[in-house]
């Protein structure tokens, strides 16, 4: 009778004890628990604001960019081919649905680019769109930033039937998947290699291709999603369009979120489900 004792006192201090580590874990966060009762791991850590990755921005081969910082955005300029390698910028739900600032078409030359920027003399008679990077369209929470997104760092050659059809879908898209999800995370450029087309005197160059990297950051729904677009008219569904974020960066050579945990990014660069963004 006396071991049946000590056998049910050291049964009921193992659950206890277990009970208590497990509780602990669950309130810290380190655990997830479902209603059926089984454990999922910890969602992955991922970026929450632009000031966060200052010091991580994307690598890329090109190493003659300077970074500059506007209100709604931030562009890494290019003066070989007088445009933006990439932009990045975070847009909320908040900032799509409250936003009613009207555009301002206020097309300028960014006079805060040391070696001069394009000039609005580059794109005129030239047959190609001023197309925006960072669109106009996501900037209306504020007169600067509207402002700011006409600046030509933040535009590049696009044809006509490429700016006003598909590259226009597609960033409309983008908008209500920030509705949908509360916030995203967007990288967007020109691809800057096999270029053989230029524009005006200060040489601009014209990107065959396109590409945008959109990050759901919304808790606990993170995943990715990458386009790549040719520079040409097309009626197409964006999602013919879609692939990882890591085929991207092996195409482009580039490391969209080099600070980020490898493990976390990892997940979200290579999977790619069209149904959840569908």
């Amino acid at each position: 009778m006396k071991n049946k004792k000590i056998l049910w006192f050291i049964i009921v201090l193992i659950l206890i004890t277990t009970f208590g580590i497990t509780y602990t874990l669950y309130r810290s966060g380190d655990l997830n628990v479902s209603l059926s009762g089984t454990f999922k791991k910890k969602a992955p850590p991922i970026i929450l604001n632009l000031s966060s990755i200052e010091d991580e921005y994307t690598i890329t081969p090109y190493d003659n960019d300077s970074v500059l910082k506007y209100l709604g955005f931030h562009l890494s300029y290019n003066e070989e081919f007088e445009q933006s390698t990439w932009t990045a910028y975070i847009l909320t739900s908040e900032m799509v649905s409250g936003g009613f600032v009207e555009r301002s078409n206020n097309f300028r030359s960014d006079t805060n680019i040391t070696t001069m920027s394009a000039s609005l003399a580059d794109y005129r008679k030239s047959g190609y769109d001023r197309g925006h990077l960072v669109p106009a369209g996501d900037m209306k929470w504020s007169k600067t930033a509207m402002s700011e997104s006409f600046l030509l760092s933040n535009m590049s050659p696009q044809v006509p039937g490429f700016n006003r059809n598909i590259w226009k879908k597609l960033e409309s898209k983008v908008r209500d998947w920030t509705i949908a999800y509360d916030s995203v995370y967007v990288v967007t450029g020109p691809v800057l290699t096999n270029i053989d087309q230029f524009i005006g005197n200060n040489q601009v160059g014209v990107p065959k291709y396109f590409f945008k990297v959109i990050v759901d950051i919304s808790f606990p729904t993170y995943k990715g999603i990458a386009f790549l677009i040719e520079n040409k008219a097309s009626g197409d569904d964006v999602f013919s369009y879609a692939i990882t974020i890591d085929s991207l960066e092996k195409y482009l050579d580039y490391d969209f979120f080099p600070g980020q945990d490898p493990y976390s990014i990892t997940m979200i660069e290579s999977s790619l489900d069209l149904a959840e963004w569908k």
